[in-house]
């Protein structure tokens, strides 16, 4: 249903309306929204209450803050409602906030639905103490766990063996990759998280999934976009139930799952990422510490966030990569060519990726391209800062355009093309700014699937019939395909 569909099932009279939008106006001039101009970014004049937001494509916001970009700079003011946000444009400005001045853009901006997800609890919508803690826990813990290291290399090979099997079973057929690849993805995060792999049969894993790609497409739904920016709707809005009934539900099977691993919890092994948080817990009790962060609201958080996180993107990237590979069929020719050339028909392994500089350039473009996550996630400023000439005050939302990071005229030769030339010279691939996602799972995956199958478009389909344009959501995904893996001979 279209937003507007959604808002007009509101049993609401006209009367109260009126009230509620002059009560937005007082709002509005008493805290002082109303745009000062001065040494503030600048930016297109916002409506009252509504902002700019007549002016975005709410299916796909990124683009039009790209295009204000090219009007107004590379740091710029729009209003989402009432609203402000200042937004960071072309990497040279993204890179100037969030490594020279981290401190003053590092806060993490925690919008009213993700707010609703976590309570402030977990890694990823959270501040302060409580998301310091955690995260220095969960990149110790996943650290620990092999994320990044040859010891989780065996899990990942293993996986791939399982989604080979998986692929093989449509015979050359047409089919839509999509529950396959994202089980496989899911699997790595499941057995760091839990210690063991999931069957791609488990019903109970299976809805967990499936759960967590809804409550991604619908996060960045038109609907949420305005409960975002006008918070008091959510009563009336169904997008925002069905939303909080899948995190609900997953929340209740993440509990499940805990409790399971909490009942065979072994003292003298640490199997997962949940038993080393049980044995910090009980630690810190022992010492007598009972208020720490270290508690059960906060476990089951960190454990939603990163199943969630750790399955999306990989996913994703995987299926893009596949997806690009069918579309240019003489760039899918020159990686299996090296991968027949340099490894044959033995297993491909992490350090193979230094003797592979035009297929690993393939998976950077393909990260480039692909653009998962183009408006990153907000954030908020910690004090007053000024910044390329401009004042912005403490509290302002921010919003680092990864988009623009990725399409830059001044950094890619062809921004808006698939062109693996961008991440090779004459000494081989150049360093990607997205090189640190899970490099070695994409690696493993991509280049194991490659090896096994030649993935064209389905019977009847040309190369130039498949559509690379994405489907809305939070991160960026492709859109329902389906592609013929056929096997190599």
């Amino acid at each position: 249903m279209s937003p507007v569909g959604d808002l007009f099932q509101l049993p609401i009279t006209a009367a109260l309306l009126g009230a509620v939008l002059l009560l937005l106006v007082v709002v509005c001039l008493t805290s002082g929204w109303l745009p000062q101009r001065g040494e503030e970014p600048p930016g297109p004049r916002p409506l009252p209450l509504l902002g700019n937001l007549l002016q975005l494509d709410l299916d796909r916001p990124y683009n039009t803050l790209c295009d204000l970009a090219k009007r107004y700079g590379s740091v710029f003011t729009v209003h989402l409602g009432p609203k402000k946000v200042v937004v960071l444009a072309g990497y040279r400005t993204v890179r100037q906030a969030l490594v020279s001045h981290a401190e003053e853009f590092g806060n993490r901006q925690i919008s009213p639905v993700f707010h609703d997800f976590c309570q402030g609890h977990g890694i990823i919508f959270s501040n302060g103490d409580s998301w310091k803690e955690m995260r220095r826990f969960a990149l110790s813990t996943l650290r620990d766990f092999g994320m990044g290291k040859k010891s989780i290399q065996s899990k990942i090979i293993e996986e791939c063996h399982h989604l080979i099997d998986e692929f093989e079973k449509h015979e050359g057929k047409a089919f839509d990759t999509t529950q396959a690849v994202t089980y496989a993805a899911s699997n790595i995060i499941s057995a760091i998280m839990y210690g063991d792999r999931f069957e791609y049969s488990d019903p109970v894993f299976r809805a967990m999934v499936v759960r967590d790609n809804e409550t991604i497409h619908l996060t960045g739904s038109n609907a949420i976009q305005l409960y975002n920016a006008f918070p008091f709707l959510r009563p009336w809005l169904k997008t925002w139930r069905e939303l909080m009934r899948n995190v609900e539900d997953n929340k209740e099977e993440t509990k499940s799952l805990i409790v399971s691993l909490k009942e065979s919890l072994n003292p003298e092994i640490s199997r997962c990422f949940v038993d080393s948080f049980l044995f910090r817990k009980k630690s810190l009790e022992a010492s007598g510490i009972t208020d720490s962060h270290y508690h059960d609201e906060n476990l089951v958080h960190s454990v939603m966030n990163l199943f969630a996180a750790g399955t999306d993107t990989m996913g994703n990237t995987i299926r893009w990569g596949l997806l690009l590979m069918a579309k240019y069929p003489y760039i899918q020719d020159q990686v299996q060519e090296e991968l027949s050339r340099v490894i044959g028909s033995r297993q491909v392994v992490a350090e193979d990726r230094k003797n592979l500089p035009f297929t690993d350039a393939v998976i950077h473009e393909t990260q480039r391209l692909a653009n998962i996550v183009p408006m990153s996630i907000p954030h908020i400023t910690s004090r007053d800062v000024t910044f390329q000439g401009y004042f912005i005050k403490k509290g302002t939302t921010i919003f680092p355009l990864l988009s623009s990071v990725l399409c830059d005229e001044t950094e890619w030769e062809q921004p808006n093309t698939f062109n693996p030339a961008h991440f090779l010279d004459k000494e081989g691939r150049r360093v990607c700014l997205g090189e640190s996602l899970a490099r070695m799972e994409l690696f493993l995956f991509f280049t194991s699937l490659l090896q096994r199958f030649r993935f064209r478009p389905p019977l009847g389909v040309t190369e130039e019939e498949l559509d690379l344009t994405p489907y809305v959501g939070l991160t960026l995904a492709p859109k329902p395909h389906q592609l013929c893996a056929v096997s190599c001979p």
